[in-house]
């Protein structure tokens, strides 16, 4: 007689922010039930993102997303589709992309596969510098608003701190804040 296979009850796994460096990431925690758009949305919080664009999973070589019914790609719909479908093993590796005009592309591993603990709520347990801010171009374009800010000098300082303010600090990261964030997160409709 085979035995059962027990369904994952959480998975801890650490994103990461691809061409920056050094880099942006962070360790977080979410149910194994978690729905893709559920998933999302906690990437979005984890993160500092703001939910402005669209976005994109990518399992090998298959995506999924929200599709658009006025630009057909072989993107498929991430609606209904659970987290656990996807991931079999620790240590696989999967995208996230975010704002397909800055492509903030994201590196995704499975740390660990949580058994026999019942995981409820997503949860971030550390990480490691700012995200930047939303619609600065990218990756290169996130390089040169740094360069402008930290010098008084460059021609773009003033621009770029009258854009964000003086208080944007590239290496905060603040951990309570983040989990009060997830804390708000209307779980029975991200679940579905």
């Amino acid at each position: 007689m085979r035995g059962s296979v027990q369904a994952p009850a959480g998975f801890q796994l650490r994103i990461e922010l691809r061409e920056i460096l050094p880099p942006i990431w962070r360790r977080f925690l979410v149910p194994g039930a978690i729905a893709l758009p559920g998933l999302h949305r906690v990437i979005q919080e984890v993160m500092g993102w703001e939910n402005y664009h669209l976005h994109i999973f990518r399992f090998g070589e298959k995506e999924y997303g929200v599709p658009d019914p006025d630009y057909p790609t072989e993107m498929r719909n991430e609606k209904g589709r659970r987290l656990r479908e996807f991931l079999r093993d620790e240590g696989v590796v999967f995208g996230y992309e975010y704002d397909f005009g800055n492509r903030w592309e994201h590196d995704i591993v499975v740390e660990r596969i949580v058994t026999g603990v019942e995981v409820t709520d997503a949860v971030c347990l550390e990480g490691g510098r700012s995200c930047p801010p939303e619609d600065v171009g990218g990756p290169s374009g996130y390089m040169d608003y740094l360069e402008a800010l930290r010098d008084p000098s460059h021609p773009d300082h003033r621009e770029m701190v009258a854009w964000r303010g003086p208080s944007f600090n590239p290496e905060r990261f603040d951990l309570a804040m983040i989990n009060q964030r997830l804390s708000h997160l209307p779980w029975s409709r991200q679940r579905r």
